[in-house]
Formats: structure tokens, C-alpha cells, sequence
């Protein structure tokens, strides 16, 4: 055992038992590192990772190599997930050196932080023009020793030129109509619309930029929006990055086709498309939509719901293939002869053609991820679904990739806010439920006396690492959508006091920008600040998001202005970068809405008619509406002071900017009045 025996993260657990002499990130390392007077290898990854498996099985387990890294190097092992920053500032550092960037990340450090060499996984042979692992660790204590004036040079610059990277903010006005239209344009050509989904391969799930879509489908009716969405969603959700037997989507797809996925998947993923899912089916009605919004929904809660309440991070993407070996994608994929095995001779022959299972195989060594391929033969429905029901149980026998079982408050909130509003829009409790479980262990053990973020905890033990932005907007933004669909006002006060600390100590007072670390959080070579979409939303976008959620349930003007403030940085990037900044984009259709103040004021929040005004509210496809739900004269929100009953009935108010339609019982007139374009649709 080495230093990483005692520490939360699985992924560093996983490299407990190294012979590497391993330290967690942490001044004592540094310090080591100056009283030795060697540099650092700092190592970052996380567990789901596949190639950081393969480097920790090449080179970590190695006792040459570790003996090598022993005796001329500390090495520090870093959890990208729990650390979030620290893989941010040096994965800068490394696509600016390199031009690329990815995980394993391998870089070398100064003993004062600053890095100086850099690379992502090498090989323990040389291979492909890469050097081997033992030549880069060569080379670089060659350097050390005998170069170090000019190791301390370029450590030096490099440091002023990430610290000379600041973002050209533009202006603190958000975006407006031409921007939006610019944005859909840009999107539109880099639309592949043979397949789905925008640029080549490798194809990630483009949840935020789908939103957007939507969003602006809604308030413009641009039905080239709405196309893009739907035939996205499609693609994927007959693709191999489906799962389609347990439900859950892979992380992304290695080919243009949507066929074969990485097939680690992330909790992130799954609560961002769910709730996309959910938000398709509100806008067409789609029984595919509907269908995978529940699938998606209940492999979370089946798969990834830990004992405490909360959702663990991650599946990996390798597993035992059943003779000891650990191979990607070995739970998922399927041969003819496993089909015929699990089912016969007939079944597995239907199965074969329903699920484009060939002799070739679609993956490797003839086994094909199972997908839905388009074709023109009709499949009993029944049959099928006994043919699933069988596979997914003879799956169940496969050994289980394992599980990234930490706790990360960002991508919880998200699930809080998918599986929240996909239980209230399909009539399902248990997901609610599900959701006010997760949100409950946030407040109870993320959640400090000063409100304020643990990023992670793990076995009901919150972890060390203090929250960065993107986990105080993201856990208001799943608060502000439990609120909504719980009617407990409760929600939207935790939300308040998670964005009184963004406004305090994540906002740029003079500028309005956003930084991803807190103002009193840990000083590295640079403090991290990125307004784009990687795979979540941005902390950035995804605050500006929640504050203006916020301030419509309040009416905070410091809550507006901050939001429009922080949506200037999408004025300046939607129309030239819109495929990453999709987050941004569907907040600012959310202002360009208004966005819609929605009361509805209950007779008894248990009574069918408050319950179907309530619902009809929440199915509502205006940009970023947010609902209030309760008995008239409550105080769990603001939105419903001084909105009394008519004539004793269930009442609905709809107001944005500083305007209030008549006040009305009918669900049908709601359903008109929120839906705009989409007015004719009907649940």
C-alpha cells in the first residue's frame, strides 16, 4: 500500500496498491518535492477512464518503472473529478503545449506547481512515433539535472502565458435575436444531417446544444431547430451508444454513425439526456422520446442510486470478459452464437435482425453492439420485448463493470432536475422521490453550516475538496426544478443561498465574468475561468442559468443583473462557437422569454383539478418558465403572494416582464398560453 490507502476517491484507490509511491495533490508533495529537489509527475484521470487503465496496468504496476519514478520524481495522483480546477489549469497548459489534450494527462512539474513537459498516456514501448514512458521520464530527469535553467524558463513562460489568458468578455449585454439566429446558422452547418448530431467522429451526445434547440423551436417556431433535435435524438437513441437493453446512454460514439461507444457510462450523461428526452416528448409528443427519457431514468436509479440516496459517478467501460481478461465493452456486446445460447435457435435469429447482430460483428472479434437499425420488416412487439427481457437477464450473469461510486454535487443536481421533472411529466412518484432522496443527501452532507459545497463525498462521508462553480449551479438548478415539481419552497431556499455565493465569491465584480473557482479557494499557477460546454454545461452558463430562474420565482434585481451580466460572454462566442456553448445559448432563449413567472394557486395541493392545473403548468414549453405550486396565502413562494382562487377554483397566473395575462382555471387556456408555437400539441 502507498499513500493513496486512505483516501476517498475510487480512482486513486485504484492505484493504492502501486508500487509507485504515489502522493495526493497537497502542499506536502510540493514540499517533498523541494526537499528532495526533483520535479513532479503529476498523473490526473478518473475511474471510468479506459486508457488510464491500460497506463496503470503498463507502467504504474511496473516495478522497473516505479522504482525509476521512486528514486527521481514525486508523483501525484489526481482524480479529475474531485479536482476539477487542477485538471483544468494544467489540461490548458497541455492543449496549448501540444495542440491536444485528454486523459491519462501526464505532466511535469516544478516543485512550485509549474509545469514544464507534458503529454497524455505513452506507452511502455515506443510505438506510433510516441516514446516509451521510461524514455519520457528519462528525458525529463536528464533536463532537471543538467538543463535546469532552461527547464525554469520554459516552466516560467508558460506560467505568464496561461496567467495572459483571460477572456475576452466582450460586453455584460446578453445576447439578442441576431445572435440566436446566428447561432442556429453556425449550428446548422456543421449539422450532419445523414446521421445526426454535429462534425465527425468522434460524436458526442450534444445534450446542451439539443436543449437550445428546443428552447428556440419554442419561442421562434423554426421548425429547422426542431428537426435537428428530433432527428439527433433519434440517431442516438437507435444507436449502439444506447444501450438497448438496461437503458442508459455511453459516454460517446468512436464512429460518425453513433454504432460503437466508449462504453464507460457517466451519471452526467445520462441526467443531461433524460432530461433532454423528457423535454423532446414535451414538445412532440415522440414515444421514442418518451420511452427513453424512462429507460434513462430508471437505469440511473436501478444502476447508479447508492445506499446513502445519492447517484455514484460512473460505470466503467471494461469488464471481465469471463476468463479473467478485462476488455472494453465485454458487458454489452453480443455474438450469433451468444444470441442463439441465451434464446434458440428462432428467437435468436429475430433477435439477430432486430438488433443488426451480424456474423462480422459490429465491434470487435465478430461480437456487434446491439442497436436498431432502420429497416422496412415488422416485429411483433410481445416478441420482442420477451427477447429483451431474456438477453438483459442472461447480461446480468456477465461479471458488472465496476462503479465510480463517489458522489459529485454538480452532476446529482442534474439528476435531481431530470429525474424530478421526468417523474411529474409521466406520472411517475418514484422518480420524484428518487430525486428528493438525492437532494437530500446534497443538503445533509454537502452542505455546510455557511451553505457552503463539498464537491463529493463517498459512503456518507463528505470529501475534502471544496465545490467549485459548476456544483453550486448545478445543485440550484436541480433545487429550482425539485421546487417546481414538489411545490416545497423550501428547495428554492437552499437554491438562494448556493447563488448568494456564487454573487459573492465566484462573480467578478468589476466585469460581471464568472471564474470557476472560488475567490478563497486554493491558488494555483492560475485561477481556471471557462464559459464553455465540455461535457456538462459550463459553471459559467450553467449559473446564469439557475441565477435567472432564481430572480423570476423572487424578482432579485442582483440575481437579473448578474445573470444578464454573465450571458454577454454568449453574445460573444454563440454566433462562432455555438456547438459549445450550448448552455448558454438555451438560457438566453430563457431571457429573451422573459423568462415566464407561472403561479398556480391550489385548493389543496393533493386535490386532481389543483393537480392537473399544476401539471399542464410544468408541461409548458416556454424557454426556461419557471412554476410555483401551492395553496393560496402560502408562503413557500413569492410568486404566490396576493393570488387568490377564482371563484374558489384552482388558478393559474402567467406573467414575464412586468406583464400578467388574466388569470385563469382552464387548463386548456394555460396549456395556449404556454406553449406558443407548440400550442396545438396535446398531453
Amino acid at each position: 500500500m502507498n499513500r493513496l490507502a486512505g483516501v476517498t476517491s475510487p480512482y486513486l484507490l485504484q492505484h493504492a496498491e502501486n508500487p509507485v509511491d504515489w502522493w495526493a495533490w497537497g502542499p506536502e508533495a510540493f514540499e517533498e518535492a523541494r526537499r528532495r529537489d526533483v520535479p513532479i509527475l503529476l498523473s490526473v484521470g478518473y475511474s471510468a477512464c479506459h486508457w488510464c487503465h491500460v497506463m496503470a496496468h503498463e507502467s504504474f504496476e511496473d516495478q522497473e518503472t516505479a522504482d525509476d519514478l521512486n528514486a527521481h520524481f514525486v508523483s501525484v495522483k489526481v482524480d479529475r473529478e474531485e479536482r476539477p480546477d487542477v485538471d483544468a489549469v494544467y489540461m490548458e497548459a497541455v492543449q496549448a503545449a501540444t495542440g491536444q489534450g485528454g486523459w491519462p494527462m501526464t505532466v511535469f512539474l516544478t516543485p512550485d506547481a509549474e509545469p514544464f513537459y507534458f503529454g497524455t498516456y505513452f506507452p511502455p514501448a515506443p510505438r506510433h512515433g510516441m516514446p516509451s514512458f521510461r524514455q519520457v521520464l528519462e528525458g525529463v530527469r536528464h533536463a532537471w539535472t543538467d538543463r535546469r535553467d532552461e527547464v525554469a524558463e520554459v516552466a516560467g513562460k508558460i506560467v505568464r502565458d496561461l496567467s495572459g489568458r483571460e477572456i475576452s468578455y466582450g460586453d455584460s449585454q446578453a445576447p439578442g435575436e441576431q445572435e440566436l439566429s446566428q447561432a442556429l446558422l453556425g449550428l446548422t452547418r456543421e449539422y450532419d444531417a445523414q446521421r445526426g448530431g454535429f462534425g465527425g467522429a468522434p460524436k458526442f451526445p450534444p445534450s446542451m446544444v439539443v436543449e437550445f434547440l428546443l428552447r428556440h423551436h419554442a419561442r421562434t417556431g423554426a421548425e429547422g431547430a426542431l428537426q435537428m433535435a428530433q432527428d439527433t435524438c433519434e440517431r442516438m437513441a437507435r444507436g449502439g451508444i444506447y444501450d438497448q437493453l438496461g437503458g442508459g446512454f455511453a459516454r460517446y460514439s468512436v464512429d460518425r454513425d453513433w454504432i460503437v461507444p466508449h462504453f464507460e457510462k457517466m451519471l452526467y450523461d445520462n441526467a443531461l439526456l433524460c432530461r433532454v428526452y423528457a423535454h423532446l416528448w414535451r414538445a412532440t409528443g415522440s414515444e421514442l422520446a418518451r420511452r427513453v427519457a424512462l429507460e434513462t431514468a430508471d437505469f440511473m436509479v436501478r444502476e447508479l442510486r447508492t445506499s446513502e440516496g445519492g447517484f455514484a459517478s460512473a460505470l466503467d467501460a471494461d469488464s471481465d470478459d469471463g476468463s479473467g481478461k478485462h476488455v472494453e465493452g465485454a458487458f454489452y456486446v453480443w455474438t450469433p452464437a451468444q444470441l442463439a445460447e441465451a434464446l434458440g435457435a428462432d428467437d435468436a435469429g429475430l433477435a439477430a435482425r432486430y438488433f443488426g447482430v451480424t456474423e462480422e460483428g459490429t465491434f470487435e472479434e465478430g461480437a456487434s453492439v446491439l442497436q436498431l437499425p432502420q429497416q422496412d420488416e415488422v416485429f411483433d412487439a410481445g416478441r420482442i420485448a420477451g427477447i429483451k427481457e431474456r438477453l438483459l437477464s442472461r447480461r446480468g450473469e456477465r461479471p458488472a463493470p465496476g462503479r465510480d461510486d463517489k458522489v459529485v454535487a454538480a452532476w446529482n443536481g442534474l439528476a435531481v432536475a431530470a429525474l424530478a421533472e421526468t417523474g411529474a411529466y409521466f406520472d411517475r412518484p418514484d422518480l420524484v422521490e428518487a430525486a428528493v432522496g438525492a437532494a437530500d443527501l446534497l443538503v445533509r452532507l454537502h452542505l455546510d453550516e455557511q451553505a457552503r459545497l463539498s464537491r463529493t463525498s463517498k459512503d456518507g462521508q463528505a470529501g475534502a475538496n471544496a465545490g467549485v462553480l459548476e456544483d453550486y449551479a448545478d445543485v440550484a438548478e436541480g433545487f429550482l426544478a425539485l421546487g417546481s415539481v414538489t411545490g416545497e419552497g423550501v428547495w428554492l431556499e437552499f437554491a438562494g443561498f448556493l447563488l448568494d455565493h456564487v454573487l459573492v465569491r465566484f462573480v467578478d465584480p468589476g466585469s460581471g465574468a464568472l471564474y470557476d473557482t472560488a475567490a478563497d479557494a486554493e491558488q494555483l499557477i492560475r485561477r481556471p475561468q471557462d464559459p464553455t460546454d465540455n461535457a456538462v454545461p459550463s459553471g459559467w452558463t450553467a449559473a446564469a442559468g439557475a441565477l435567472l430562474s432564481y430572480a423570476a420565482h423572487t424578482g432579485s434585481e442582483p440575481h437579473r443583473t448578474a445573470a444578464e451580466r454573465a450571458l454577454g460572454v454568449v453574445k460573444a462566442l454563440g454566433p462562432r462557437v455555438p456547438r459549445f456553448i450550448g448552455w448558454g445559448l438555451a438560457a438566453a432563449e430563457a431571457l429573451l422569454d422573459g423568462p415566464r413567472e407561472i403561479a398556480v394557486v391550489a385548493t389543496d395541493p393533493a386535490d386532481p383539478t389543483s393537480k392537473t392545473l399544476h401539471r399542464t403548468a410544468l408541461l409548458g414549453t416556454a424557454p426556461g418558465a419557471v412554476v410555483a405550486f401551492g395553496t393560496a396565502g402560502g408562503g413557500e413562494f413569492p410568486l404566490l403572494a396576493d393570488r387568490p382562487l377564482r371563484n374558489g377554483e384552482p388558478t393559474a397566473y402567467v406573467c414575464r416582464n412586468f406583464t400578467c395575462d388574466a388569470p385563469t382555471t382552464d387548463p386548456e387556456r394555460l396549456r395556449t398560453a404556454l406553449n406558443g408555437w407548440n400550442s396545438t400539441n396535446q398531453r
